[in-house]
């Protein structure tokens, strides 16, 4: 269970306070809401990257309002995928398993896994110069559930890909929370992207987040 309570942000003028939000474990969560609203500054509050002036965050039983980011059971993908320019696609899947001590033997297997669960086997050795819109997605995602995260936090992850692609990569989510058996938060401000992932939609209304179907 992901619980938010009272939570409030400030980055310069923005603000928002009093942002409430629990999510089940193993939910596929969206969350909308009209740009400017507050929904990337949230979502990088619980991944750790964003200050919070009050309020609280719990990851199942553990709270990590004041944990650094590394400290968190949280994968995320920014909605540039923000891939490390001179690192190897294998090497950049691994990492988060690298700076956390993992046997190499181990990291190895976990590459191999998530290679063939994002169908990417073929370009591993490859650098992110010159891959596709739906391989820098494949591999982002790789990279964020590497350690197994308990949530997976996605930045209107299918919004500059095209149509052929965007279903393509909406089809590898729903394998991924099935088989990762990982609670998500997808945001997102298409209503067809909702309907289609989400096992529960929410709204971000002013500082208010709405149940709007589940």
């Amino acid at each position: 269970m992901i619980r938010i309570r009272e939570l409030a942000m400030r980055q310069g003028s923005f603000h928002i306070a009093g942002v409430n939000l629990t999510l089940p474990d193993q939910s596929y969560a969206i969350l909308m809401g009209p740009t400017g609203c507050g929904k990337t500054t949230l979502i990088e509050a619980i991944c750790g990257l964003r200050p919070v002036t009050s309020g609280s965050i719990q990851l199942g039983d553990h709270e990590v309002t004041r944990q650094p980011a590394f400290d968190r059971n949280v994968g995320y993908v920014p909605q540039d995928s923000v891939l490390f320019p001179t690192m190897r696609v294998d090497h950049q899947i691994e990492y988060a398993l690298v700076i956390r001590r993992i046997a190499k033997k181990e990291r190895r297997a976990r590459v191999a896994e998530l290679a063939e669960l994002m169908g990417i086997g073929n370009i591993l050795k490859r650098f992110p110069q010159g891959l596709s819109g739906g391989e820098r997605q494949r591999v982002a995602l790789a990279r964020a559930l590497a350690f197994r995260p308990q949530l997976l936090c996605l930045d209107e992850p299918l919004s500059a890909l095209d149509p052929t692609t965007k279903s393509q990569i909406s089809a590898l989510l729903k394998r991924v929370h099935s088989q990762e058996r990982v609670t998500v938060l997808h945001i997102t401000h298409n209503p067809a992207e909702a309907t289609e992932l989400g096992t529960i939609v929410f709204e971000m209304v002013g500082q208010d987040i709405v149940r709007i179907r589940s």
